[in-house]
């Protein structure tokens, strides 16, 4: 047993230190490495995490951690072709494919009569956006951590994109991130890099299917209606704020940039604060 701080300014409790692991398998029979960090005593909400691109549900340790010590049940898995998950290496066949597993994973983490939150970080925050605004059963809650509504790249990249998608779709190419860009912590980006779980790589048609899921998620933010925390560093050279901001506008969410903080805003020294903002926000609506 560990002694967890209740980030949402409680008395620290003791609960379990360790996530359990497991397996799950998606719709079309794909395997599926799920994470759960439970609560410290009786839950009084449950979280879906989905993590960005190239990386896995193990980096979201501290986050679950702390999470599961202020009372939420918390749950993630790597997607498809990430992590110990099943499938091709950052490839997916359509973005559909995500939305399946997310609504599978959902379904299976809902509990009678507790709230259920779903929190997505970058391109996992954009795959959560678009499950949000389908006519797909929905989450009580919504967080997006640095969604990717536009995207910092070329033109003739995202002209390009499609082209290649068809002709060479499991093509990889090198995600353009430094270490740098994740946190202002040089440890986060050493040990991102030395993760043999991470691939900072990604395959032409994932990238394609990106960019189309960034412009349906623009077009479609009139169908949001589920309420939504959107945070995002003013930092972040890997999705800069610009990508967030047509979420500001949008009735049911509230949009916080927050200050001195880079894309992993979750992976900075102030992680267990921007975590115990989250949760704060939560107790205030269920």
């Amino acid at each position: 047993m560990a002694a967890v701080t209740d980030p949402a300014g409680g008395p620290e409790t003791d609960v379990v230190a360790a996530p359990q692991p497991s397996k799950g398998v998606a719709p079309d029979g794909t395997t599926l490495h799920l994470r759960q960090w439970p609560s410290a005593g009786k839950p009084w909400a449950s979280v879906l995490i989905v993590h960005g691109i190239g990386e896995h549900s193990g980096r979201y340790e501290r986050t679950g951690r702390l999470m599961s010590g202020a009372g939420l049940d918390v749950h993630a898995f790597d997607l498809r072709g990430h992590g110990l998950s099943g499938g091709r290496r950052v490839f997916v066949r359509r973005w559909d494919d995500f939305l399946d597993d997310l609504e599978a994973r959902l379904a299976a983490t809902r509990r009678p009569g507790l709230p259920l939150v779903l929190f997505g970080h970058s391109m996992g925050a954009l795959i959560a956006l678009n499950y949000a605004c389908s006519e797909r059963p929905q989450p009580d809650l919504l967080v997006l951590s640095a969604p990717p509504l536009k995207a910092a790249v070329p033109a003739w990249q995202r002209a390009l994109a499609p082209i290649l998608s068809r002709v060479a779709p499991t093509v990889v190419l090198a995600n353009p991130i430094a270490g740098d860009q994740l946190a202002s912590d040089p440890a986060v980006g050493v040990a991102y890099f030395a993760d043999p779980l991470v691939q900072p790589r990604s395959t032409t048609r994932l990238g394609a299917e990106l960019f189309a899921a960034m412009k349906r998620g623009r077009a479609g933010l009139d169908c949001l209606s589920v309420p939504t925390l959107v945070t995002h560093g003013a930092d972040d050279t890997l999705v800069p704020t610009a990508g967030s901001e047509p979420l500001a506008a949008v009735p049911c969410v509230e949009r916080r940039v927050l200050r001195g903080l880079r894309h992993e805003t979750l992976n900075e020294p102030q992680g267990p604060e921007v975590v115990a903002g989250i949760v704060q926000w939560i107790r205030g609506h269920v």
